[in-house]
């Protein structure tokens, strides 16, 4: 049976996620921002002396906000008195055209691509300096992944991310080769003049293999999904294996696969 949701070929908390506002006094809008940013997958749902920490404020100022979230339903309280993220912001994110457009035309090759392997099958772009998960498609028997649907990861271990980076803008690889690259595992690749003859290998063959970089077990392809020119996301399918040659037999799907949902976002004429 296939189960949507889940998310990322490791699930980790915000690396170099951008934070609300700007330097110096925050404005009241720069504030309400705040409070929806103090939430997080490790932090779900919080009680308002939680929020009012987080972002640094009273708590009399941080329960005004909260108010103002909760009335136009960005927040919703839960029989605990915590608050979680509410249904409005939910409904807006569904607006984005790199979520809601890219997933719709995604879905039915991802679908199909679950069925020929019966693996891991997952969908992410590139925000900032991070991949997001916007779409997975997982079978119980499949290699475990610590991922789910909106979740982030860091683009250098992963195969959707190898693909993000290589065609990333040139100050975004930058950025990312020079900060510290977590090693979750002894194949990570943590060096940077390695992982740059890597992504020049990803723009020339058209893919992506990340050889047991996050799990010891899990072997995933990826090819992009272009718009226009522009790599606008990525496709994986994450098996499980002890060298990339697990991949080998799945990779002529992703390709094809990944090329289709370029077809639907580049129609002709």
């Amino acid at each position: 049976m296939c189960v949507p949701g889940g998310g990322t070929e490791a699930g980790a908390g915000p690396l170099n996620r951008p934070t609300a506002g700007a330097p110096g006094r925050p404005t009241a809008g720069g504030k309400l921002l705040a409070v929806l940013d103090a939430f997080s997958r490790d932090r779900p749902a919080l009680t308002l002396s939680q929020i009012a920490r987080a972002v640094d404020l009273p708590v009399s100022t941080a329960h005004r906000l909260v108010a103002e979230l909760a009335a136009w339903g960005g927040l919703e309280r839960d029989t605990d008195g915590r608050y979680r993220i509410g249904l409005r912001v939910f409904e807006l994110g569904a607006l984005a055209p790199r979520g809601l457009g890219l997933r719709e035309a995604a879905l039915p090759f991802m679908e199909d691509l679950y069925e020929v392997t019966h693996e891991n099958v997952q969908l992410a772009v590139r925000d900032h300096d991070e991949v997001v998960f916007v779409e997975r498609f997982a079978a119980r028997d499949a290699v475990t992944v610590l991922t789910r649907v909106g979740g982030r990861f860091a683009m250098p271990p992963t195969g959707v991310g190898l693909v993000l980076l290589a065609h990333a803008p040139l100050d975004v690889q930058e950025r990312v080769l020079a900060a510290p690259l977590t090693r979750f595992t002894a194949h990570t690749i943590t060096d940077p003049r390695r992982l740059r003859r890597i992504l020049a290998d990803v723009r020339r063959t058209g893919l992506a293999v990340s050889d047991r970089q996050v799990t010891d077990d899990a072997v995933s392809v990826a090819a992009p999904v272009t718009a226009g020119d522009t790599v606008v996301a990525a496709l994986s399918v994450v098996v499980r294996g002890t060298s990339a040659a697990a991949v080998r037999g799945v990779t002529p799907t992703v390709r094809a696969a990944a090329r289709g949902i370029s077809r639907l976002l580049n129609p002709p004429g």
